[in-house]
């Protein structure tokens, strides 16, 4: 795991490449480098900051250069051995152990062809002398990020968007329309970036630049082909076997690898496939002040992952997350490069720099397994839905107009089985694609459109058009796993996988995803939804497999939140700061927030009839993160 950047057919593209590699020093502080070349009218530069996993010595140093390719990466190949092997029968002859030395000998064997066989996270900048041609890949379901800059001929990039936006924020643009999806979501969506001229490369794809101007591009990997080529394959298959390996190949280290431990399904399942492979291993867990987690109704995750421990010989390191939450927030909104309102990136940000103090480099997380395999809340309350329709109206009403009137809290104990009620008919009623974007979004089209400046209303509807494309692209027939998808391909690289690589790489820590695998991913989709969801249970078919080494208690256990006593903190902490926010924050100021939608949120809160908790966190976040911007563009 790494930082990268570069600059190709850029004015000054040398210095602003060191700039921008030195704003990536939390990536990797074990090394830096940088290569340049003149490549016909213009010039390349590549750099790289370097945290050591495999191959620590110099021979593993970035950019790597050999025989006319130059490579800066980020990232981890899981079958590197393998490609070894086969590159190695094929004449090539290596200097050292790295996998970065295999994926510079992999692309000058196979190119954009060979891109199909990495198994990894990855993202990279290719450079090749002869051709002067600058090629950059993301990996196939976007687990690492690189952000991109066109201008004319040129092009700039990097792993971080910060990095940019401090270099080039003078000629950057914010973007409302991704802020308005921000708002929405609580996330920016892969396909947006928060300021307009720069852009994300999409998962699975490639894009060339060439000397004389042209760029052309390539996918390699395809979700929605994954999944329908799943549908049609009725073939058995060991789903255990298929994790196991996975995790076996996500150890693959010469550094100590840990273990992220909620003691819930996922990360006690991956826990104790590593603790067969690696007895002994570290692992850490997370717990919150005992009132902060009564006033929030949080489950005893931490009990769980106690007994976890004791029955693999795991040695648990436990962190209560009491942080000083006002000077962590601003902190937290810089790392995270765009607008992100999960409070779980303080979570991982703590647990990773807990790790890196005790000289833990690598760790493994249970990510990935709730959007593949139908795990949250969310997927069986969209199945209920349809059932709740069937109810006659009248019952519905009554129904309705009992759940409105309940608190979602008392003055001392938060009332989560009421929250959960009042989201659920928030959806219930709605068509299928609607309800399952209102089922984990902040607001309905009324409600965002009444908190934004009435200019943005046409904003509102791309962002919902958006959704509602990218959730109907595929032919599948399966309900399940239409939400399963719209979930790889929305949620997982938009939320979840870029908080983790964010908080993570901000303790200069890696955090690799087992199940965010591309075997993984194919033996998800060969799963019908029946499989997935039974009897009210989600993600049976891993709780299967899972028990094949976990005790019945822990595959069956109530599900789990990796989140944070948001209503507590709400309550005491943050009520100043989220006054200030309404009455000069520079949202409102700027008129693209209304002052008196803002007060009506935080006063429907404060009540404890409606939950908006995380409404309130996230316009925090992207109060703070407007105006690292706004700093930025004028700097």
């Amino acid at each position: 795991m790494c930082g990268i950047a570069g600059a190709y057919h850029w004015p000054d593209g040398g210095p602003l490449t060191d700039r921008l590699t030195k704003i990536l020093a939390h990536r990797g502080p074990d090394g830096e480098g940088r290569y340049d070349h003149r490549a016909g009218a213009g010039e390349v530069h590549l750099g790289h900051r370097r945290l050591s996993i495999i191959d620590l010595s110099e021979t593993g140093a970035q950019p790597m250069v050999k025989d006319g390719l130059a490579l800066t990466y980020n990232g981890e190949l899981y079958n590197a051995p393998e490609l070894r092997t086969r590159l190695e029968a094929g004449g090539v002859r290596f200097r050292g152990t790295s996998d970065t030395e295999v994926l510079l000998e992999a692309w000058r064997a196979w190119g954009t062809d060979g891109l199909s066989r990495l198994r990894g996270m990855f993202a990279f900048g290719v450079f090749d002398e002869r051709s002067g041609e600058l090629v950059l890949v993301r990996d196939q379901l976007g687990i690492k990020p690189l952000f991109l800059v066109r201008r004319g001929q040129g092009v700039v990039f990097a792993s971080e968007l910060k990095a940019l936006a401090t270099e080039l924020g003078g000629s950057l643009t914010i973007d409302d329309t991704a802020l308005v999806a921000s708002l929405l979501y609580y996330w920016v969506p892969d396909s947006r970036c928060a300021f307009s001229e720069a852009e994300k490369l999409p998962p699975g794809s490639w894009a060339r630049f060439r000397p004389n101007g042209d760029t052309d591009h390539g996918t390699f990997f395809s979700l929605r082909q994954v999944a329908e080529d799943g549908a049609a394959d009725d073939g058995e298959f060991d789903l255990n076997a298929v994790i196991e390996d996975s995790t076996r190949k996500h150890l693959l280290s010469d550094v100590p690898v840990a273990t992220f431990l909620s003691g819930g399904l996922d990360s006690s399942y991956l826990t104790a496939i590593a603790a067969r492979e690696q007895p002994g291993i570290s692992a850490y867990t997370i717990g919150f002040r005992a009132e902060d987690a009564k006033f929030e109704a949080m489950p005893d995750d931490l009990g769980y992952a106690r007994k976890v421990a004791a029955e693999f010989g795991v040695d648990l390191h436990e962190i209560e997350i009491a942080p000083q939450v006002q000077d962590l927030l601003p902190r937290m909104t810089y790392h995270l490069d765009e607008p992100i309102g999960d409070p779980a990136a303080i979570n991982s940000y703590l647990i990773c720099t807990a790790a890196r103090e005790a000289g833990v480099k690598v760790m493994l997380s249970g990510m990935g397994a709730d959007e593949l395999f139908a795990g949250y809340r969310k997927h069986v309350a969209n199945q209920l839905a349809v059932r709740y329709q069937r109810v006659p109206a009248p019952v519905r009403r009554s129904i309705e107009s009992v759940v409105d009137r309940l608190p979602v809290a008392t003055s001392k104990r938060g009332l989560r089985t009421v929250r959960f009620a009042k989201k659920f008919l928030s959806f219930a009623e709605l068509p299928e694609e609607t309800a399952f974007r209102r089922s984990y979004t902040m607001y309905d089209r009324a409600e965002i459109a009444g908190l934004l400046n009435p200019d943005l209303a046409g904003a509102v509807d791309e962002v919902l058009t958006e959704h509602a494309d990218t959730y109907h692209d595929n032919t599948l027939s399966d309900f399940v796993n239409r939400m399963c998808l719209a979930d790889a391909r929305l949620f997982l690289p938009g939320l979840n996988l870029a908080y983790t690589d964010r908080s993570s790489m901000a303790a200069s820590t890696e955090v690799r995803t087992p199940f965010v695998d591309v075997e993984v991913v194919r033996a998800a989709f060969r799963l019908p939804g029946e499989r997935k969801i039974v009897k009210r249970q989600g993600k049976m078919a891993l709780k299967e497999a899972a028990l094949s080494i976990l005790p019945a208690e822990i595959v069956h256990r109530p599900k789990g939140l990796f989140s944070a006593p948001l209503r507590a903190w709400m309550s005491r902490d943050l009520a100043p700061l989220v006054h200030e926010v309404i009455n000069e924050g520079e949202l409102v100021k700027a008129g693209f927030l209304r002052r008196d939608a803002l007060r009506r949120l935080a006063e429907e809160d404060a009540s404890g009839q409606q939950d908006r908790s995380k409404h309130l966190w996230h316009i925090l976040t992207l109060e703070f993160w407007y105006r690292g911007a706004v700093s930025a563009r004028s700097a």
